[in-house]
Order: structure tokens, then C-alpha cells, then sequence
């Protein structure tokens, strides 16, 4: 278990923000010394019958809340639901109390990233609501600083608030080269902080 491990924590429903994830981690790993640790969560149901593998048939394993304790940092996905951040995710964080009263997030930095199917169909208000519990938790957000001329010239995806995508509604669209070298870039300035970080305390 790497002592400078980065966890990029996602759902994903049609993919893209999957796809958003492992730039993220790409970026996360460019950096020397740095490791992205990817993670899922399973999907939840109002039919109480339903459920999930115990372990995904493709793609990141499940988080586990000792994933909280063990990173440096995090980076936080989510497809936009009416503005907000997709109910298995909020599931999650609504279930780490124990965590947050023993503190395992104080001081870690995190960013946040997004999907959405329509361009206005809250990007922005998406990446600020789910920074919301990181800040309950004691958590330092790292934003996109208007250095990343992307952000500039996209017409996709991509704010000062976090990097996001816009992948139509049919889910189709392919993520943008700006969004790509955002999410990189996003990964990078995340695994670089977090290194500060950890080596000054």
C-alpha cells in the first residue's frame, strides 16, 4: 500500500465520468511519487431485492472508507442529477460519519469533476454541492486556475470549479482535447499539493 496514494473516487453510469477518472489519474501519475487509486461506488435501488455484485464485474473496485484514511488527497466524480451529485455517490459520503469524527480527511486536499448529458444541465452547481461534504470533512478544495488557457477556449466542459464534460444526451459525445488536458492538468496540481502536503507533516 503506497504511502502517497491519491484516491479518484467515481460513479459512472454511461461511462464518461469513468473516462474523466483515469485522466485524472493519468495526471495523478505523472507526477513522481504519486499514485491514483481508483475507486467506485455500486449503484443503489428503492427495490429493496436489488443489489450489486460485492465486487464490480468491470472496472474500479468498490471504496472502502479506509480508502479515506489511507490517501493523501482525493478527487470526487459524479454525472450531474438535477444539479446535484448522483444519489450511490451521496449515499456514500452519507454514511461516513465515523470517519469524519475521527477526522481522516482534515487537511487533505480534493478536487471535484462532472458529466452531464446537456451543456445547462448544472456542470458548475454540481462540482460546488459535492464540495460541500469534503468541506464538512476538513478537506482544502483545489480548483483549475485560469493558467489553463483550456479553459479559455473550450466549449464543452471545464471551470475554474473542476473539470467537467459534456457528453449529449445520448451519451455519445467523446471527451474534448481541452477537457482531456484539463483533467490531466486537474490530476497533476491534486498529486503535487497532496505531496506538499504529506511531506510537511
Amino acid at each position: 500500500m503506497s504511502q502517497h496514494d491519491i484516491l479518484v473516487l467515481y460513479y459512472s453510469r454511461h461511462g464518461a465520468t469513468k473516462d474523466l477518472a483515469r485522466l485524472i489519474a493519468e495526471g495523478i501519475e505523472s507526477v513522481p511519487s504519486a499514485n491514483a487509486r481508483l475507486r467506485t461506488v455500486p449503484a443503489i435501488s428503492a427495490v429493496c431485492e436489488a443489489t450489486e455484485p460485492s465486487v464490480p464485474q468491470t472496472g474500479a473496485p468498490y471504496v472502502e472508507y479506509s480508502d479515506l484514511q489511507e490517501c493523501i488527497g482525493l478527487a470526487l466524480g459524479s454525472p450531474t442529477r438535477f444539479g446535484n451529485m448522483a444519489a450511490p455517490m451521496k449515499y456514500f459520503w452519507d454514511g461516513s460519519s465515523a470517519e469524519w469524527f475521527n477526522g481522516a480527511l482534515i487537511g487533505k486536499p480534493a478536487c471535484v469533476f462532472t458529466s452531464t448529458g446537456s451543456m445547462h444541465g448544472g456542470q458548475e452547481s454540481t462540482l460546488l454541492t459535492m464540495m460541500i461534504p469534503l468541506l464538512h470533512h476538513g478537506m482544502m478544495i483545489i480548483g483549475l486556475p485560469y493558467s489553463e488557457s483550456d479553459l479559455m477556449s473550450t466549449k464543452s466542459g471545464g471551470s475554474p470549479y473542476g473539470v467537467s464534460h459534456l457528453a449529449h444526451v445520448d451519451t455519445q459525445l467523446p471527451i474534448s482535447l481541452e477537457e482531456q488536458r484539463l483533467a490531466k492538468a486537474q490530476g497533476k496540481r491534486l498529486a503535487e499539493t497532496a505531496l506538499k502536503l504529506a511531506r510537511n507533516n
